[in-house]
């Protein structure tokens, strides 16, 4: 390791020499409190920027261990060290002038939900802290501006580092209720499955948005209120009691007019699988971290995927037991959705009907006595969910606004009467009389098959040069095959995005065999994950990546879509 004077001194020899000399000073050099690495040298100024690194030794960086000694700990304070030197980085970004992106100081940009990232690392037991940033090297044209450089590297960077990284300069009191509330959110959690919940709805809470493209709170927006017939009442470590909805296990219904805010109940559910800041208005929603949103999806490639449950006997002879097409209409897109969740280890499902495939969901009365079931080669969702709750221990929450066949098998029925929720499971099950149920099928689906096991692609093997391509949250470009991720909606930002590639490219070299199975794919990035954090999916220290964690269930998502896996 070098020092600091050893690092000016190199910037004085570079200086106004051609933009590749920078590549010299690759390597760690000791600051005062600190190391700084360069990890990587952009090509040329108007190339991705440089990567970046300092490195806190864990006395040095001071923060007590309660602060991260537990995992839900450790992210939610990895998060705010990251957010506030993204802060303090953002007052020096641009003030080094040159072409291109001179002077850029960027982190990884964190939104509402609080999300492990490479960005911003802590060692448990150590307490030693690494976080990695990008920063434009100055250049005139693609002439060196070390001087510019110098200013960065020595003024701002160490600013930013002393302000953001270091506890005795931050405010303490601000850090622990950031911690309490993480630990108040995973008190929750576990609580759910003891008390019979799927999820959970404080009142208070503030679910609608600022506007179809921020995921900031409605100034003025209705408060939530739980009706009194599915109240509960926990006592949170720090909060103290808390009040709201409680979702229990089963089958759940949410109805009501248009624009009443039953979607965006919805909606707060599924992103309630991930904690969220204060201030968020959904810090306590908090949903069965395994839930998944099921949805129709046209178009989307399907392979050797088991959707006999809900889909047989179709009239070309197709194979449904280990079903495969490029091209899926929107029922058979739906069916693989659900026992793709199933086979992802989901306990709960959370369906609208304003995005699902009609077909799939409902088969009224009339259109069975019409269309004989024997000339219909789909069981609708709604003959099998009491199916997936009895026998699987999968609930469900589907929205619904023009069917009430629903009505009959629901154990609990919420009406949205402008953003209020009202418990009408009584009044709705009592009206559901005098309308004919649906009939369900004579016997119950034969358990999917779920061997199916991934082939290893020669590409990737010994393949240093694989080329990715993050495409925002909508998909990844791996070489030239385009992951599309548009509708795998619980992805929250674009760095999870990232993560799943890596995933895919680190299963090929490392994991896939043929004979190991997607759930033991799946079970070993994880473990491969938890033994060198996230960051090991990149395989070098020096080509760490900007990631955020995926759950289980995006990581079989991503799998299942990607059109270049062979099973």
């Amino acid at each position: 390791m070098q020092s600091s004077t050893d690092l000016r001194n190199l910037l004085n020899r570079i200086d106004h020499r051609g933009y590749p000399a920078y590549k010299d000073t690759k390597g760690m050099y000791q600051f005062p409190g600190f190391v700084l690495s360069i990890d990587h040298v952009q090509g040329d100024p108007f190339a991705s920027p440089s990567k970046v690194s300092v490195r806190v030794g864990g006395k040095t960086a001071g923060f007590p261990r309660e602060l991260y000694k537990d995992r839900h700990q450790r992210v939610a304070l990895q998060d705010e060290l990251t957010r506030q030197f993204g802060r303090r980085a953002e007052q020096f970004a641009f003030k080094a002038k040159g072409s291109g992106k001179s002077g850029l100081i960027s982190v990884s940009r964190c939104h509402q939900e609080v999300l492990e990232r490479t960005a911003c690392q802590i060692d448990s037991e150590s307490g030693d802290l690494i976080l990695r940033m990008e920063i434009g090297f100055p250049a005139n044209g693609r002439t060196i501006n070390a001087r510019e450089l110098e200013k960065i590297l020595f003024d701002f960077v160490p600013e930013c580092v002393k302000s953001s990284l270091f506890y005795k300069n931050m405010d303490a009191k601000r850090l622990r209720s950031i911690i309490d509330l993480a630990e108040d959110q995973q008190y929750i959690r576990e609580k759910l499955p003891e008390m019979g919940l799927c999820a959970f709805v404080a009142d208070g809470s503030i679910l609608p948005r600022e506007s179809g493209i921020s995921p900031r709170p409605m100034k003025g927006g209705v408060k939530f209120k739980s009706p009194k017939e599915l109240e509960v009442t926990l006592d949170l470590p720090h909060r103290g009691k808390i009040t709201g909805m409680g979702i229990r296990k089963g089958i759940t219904l949410i109805v009501g007019g248009g624009y009443h805010g039953k979607s965006t109940l919805l909606k707060a559910l599924e992103l309630g699988v991930y904690n969220h800041i204060a201030g968020d208005g959904r810090e306590y929603v908090i949903t069965d971290d395994t839930a998944m949103k099921i949805r129709a999806e046209d178009g989307r490639s399907i392979q050797k995927t088991d959707i006999s449950m809900f889909i047989n006997d179709l009239p070309n002879g197709k194979d449904t037991v280990g079903f495969r097409t490029e091209d899926a209409s929107g029922s058979t897109s739906q069916a693989a959705n659900v026992v793709e969740s199933i086979e992802a280890g989901a306990s709960l499902l959370l369906i609208d009907e304003d995005t699902s495939a009609t077909n799939f969901m409902i088969r009224d009365e009339l259109m069975q006595r019409v269309i004989h079931r024997d000339m219909e080669p789909i069981t609708p969702f709604i003959e099998r969910i009491r199916e997936l709750y009895d026998d699987y221990g999968i609930s469900t929450v589907i929205v619904a606004g023009s069917s009430g066949a629903y009505f009959h098998i629901a154990d609990s029925i919420i009406q949205m009467d402008r953003y209020v929720p009202k418990d009408i499971t009584e009044y709705a099950k009592e009206a559901a009389k005098d309308f004919p149920m649906i009939s369900g099928p004579e016997t119950p689906a034969a358990k999917p098959d779920f061997r199916r096991c991934p082939q290893p692609s020669q590409v990737f093997r010994g393949n240093d040069r694989i080329k990715m391509k993050t495409l925002a949250k909508e998909g990844v470009m791996i070489n030239k095959e385009t992951i599309d991720l548009h509708y795998v909606e619980q992805i929250t930002d674009s760095e999870q995005v990232t993560a799943l590639g890596y995933c895919i490219r680190y299963a090929q070299r490392h994991i896939l065999s043929g004979r190991k199975d997607l759930r033991q794919v799946a079970e070993e990035l994880e473990q491969a994950i938890e033994k060198g954090t996230l960051a090991a999916l990149c395989e070098s220290s020096s080509s760490v990546s900007c990631m955020a964690m995926p759950r289980r269930q995006e990581i079989f998502a991503c799998f299942n879509r990607y059109r270049g896996l062979k099973l």
